[in-house]
């Protein structure tokens, strides 16, 4: 079994997470940063490298919408790269609702006392995490749901 890979798209960076094999937890890998917007080509092959590397066969791309539930052009952009992505590396990916994951993210690193600056570099990365591992969980209590179901 292969394992799942997180990501968090932000303007100028990607944060990148993968589950371990079991998939039980996210580990983030790395930040993934670029000069402009919509250049991706870097960044898409970087994904692909990884993707080979970490044996990954499905990917989970935080999806930005609103605090009020609705959908901006964040939320394009993200369905955008999603076509990409499932074009380019032939894998599903499931959007999934990232918010506050980049407050879990600043949240999490401030109770850990890590610097500005050391934040600053990684929320993207600790964001990708906390989405990963908020879908693992899911997945995990979707799968004892259904074996508890099925046992009676």
């Amino acid at each position: 079994m292969g394992r799942i890979m997180g990501l968090d798209y932000g303007s100028v960076t990607m944060g990148v997470a993968v589950s371990d094999e079991l998939w039980l937890t996210a580990q983030g890998l790395e930040v993934i940063r670029r000069k402009e917007e919509n250049k991706l080509r870097h960044t898409l092959q970087r994904i692909e490298q990884l993707i080979e590397q970490y044996d990954v066969e499905l990917i989970v791309l935080g999806y930005p919408k609103n605090m009020n539930n609705t959908e901006g052009e964040r939320c394009q952009k993200s369905e955008a790269l999603k076509e990409t992505l499932e074009r380019r590396t032939g894998l599903e990916v499931v959007l999934w609702d990232e918010r506050l994951s980049t407050v879990s993210a600043h949240r999490s690193m401030l109770e850990g006392n890590l610097s500005r600056e050391r934040r600053a570099k990684n929320v993207d990365m600790i964001a990708a995490v906390f989405i990963l591992q908020n879908y693992l969980e899911r997945l995990n209590y979707q799968k004892n749901r259904k074996e508890n179901e099925d046992g009676r």
